[in-house]
């Protein structure tokens, strides 16, 4: 598959500089063979780590607060929290790891998660620790910090990942399903529970769609589904690291920690739909290269009567020499 060469300037000037000091490394490590692919399985751990720095920064303080921070401090636990959050955003935008374009959707994300905590603690879902003042009646400010960071990752791991997308459903539709669980959340309080079938919409809508990912070398795919649940799955264990540091505890929780229930995978499995549809308000899911339409005025078909983006996958045996640097002229993910 063949991608266009201005693939880093979708990341950030810090990036790009990391980037170019890795790759110079990572380019004298094998290509082909076993070797080949624990180079890219080792990329794929780096970047995604790199993706989460925002949120891991957040779950490092929660738990740092519970083991260290004094019960007699005079500021309170919540409100060192709060500071600390902003401190961390602020540091993500002056170090040129986010952009202010992205902070804008990461704000939304804040807001969203707001009002949906602000909700939540009044109904009895969940609940804070009632000390500070840097709060919103039972909502301590640091609990929009950790929407921010699900939206953090997912504008981050866009670029770094380069993702695409095949058979992605219009996006009006998806901003429909996406405003149809957000209510759920706040309906299921007094109406009908009806998240199953919203789940079943999801997998309608987006069942068809595989999402294509860049690691360093290889470009693969996966279904989106499974990439949303498995998002969601590593979301529920930050969660459980979350509540064990009693940043915020479940009614059932309140006499004793414990694992956070399976079943809450639905819940963030559903908000990633919310996620997802507040990204590409900045991010509109581009497909592969080689499904992108020519520019207008430009000769559509390749030499032998074939479309442009069908060239590559009729390629003859002659056409596919492997190229002095030891690749495949037809298939390099470069």
């Amino acid at each position: 598959m063949q991608h266009t060469p201005d693939r880093r300037a979708n990341l950030t000037t810090a990036e790009r500089a990391i980037d170019a000091r890795f790759r110079a490394g990572l380019a004298r490590l094998p290509r082909h063979g076993p070797a080949g692919w624990f180079t890219e399985f080792v990329v794929f751990g780096l970047k995604q780590a790199w993706a989460c720095v925002f949120g891991a920064a957040m779950l490092a303080i929660i738990c740092a607060a519970h083991l260290w921070y004094p019960d007699d401090a005079a500021f309170a636990r919540n409100d060192a929290l709060t500071v600390a959050a902003v401190a961390i955003q602020v540091a993500m935008v002056t170090g040129r790891l986010e952009s202010l374009r992205e902070l804008r959707v990461i704000v939304l994300f804040h807001l969203v998660g707001t009002v949906m905590e602000l909700f939540k603690t009044h109904v009895g879902s969940w609940t804070y620790e009632p000390d500070g003042v840097l709060r919103l009646g039972g909502v301590p400010l640091f609990s929009g910090f950790m929407y921010a960071a699900v939206g953090s990752y997912l504008v981050r791991v866009n670029r770094l990942f380069d993702l695409r997308f095949t058979r992605y459903p219009p996006r009006w539709s998806t901003a429909v399903l996406a405003v149809a669980i957000y209510l759920n959340f706040f309906a299921n309080h007094y109406l009908p529970d009806v998240r199953w079938l919203l789940v079943a919409a999801v997998a309608l809508v987006f069942g068809p769609c595989v999402m294509h990912f860049r690691i360093f070398r290889a470009r693969l795919r996966m279904p989106l589904l499974l990439a949303f649940v498995l998002v969601a799955f590593f979301i529920w264990l930050a969660e459980n690291i979350a509540t064990w540091s009693n940043a915020w505890l479940y009614p059932s929780q309140a006499d004793g920690w414990h694992p956070v229930s399976l079943t809450k995978l639905t819940s963030w499995f559903l908000l990633m739909i919310i996620s997802v549809v507040l990204v590409t308000w900045i991010a509109p899911p581009q497909p592969p290269d080689d499904d992108r339409q020519p520019p207008r005025g430009t000769d559509e078909t390749a030499p032998g009567g074939l479309p442009v983006g069908q060239r590559e996958r009729h390629r003859s045996p002659l056409d596919q020499q492997v190229s002095p640097g030891g690749s495949s002229t037809a298939g390099s993910a470069g």
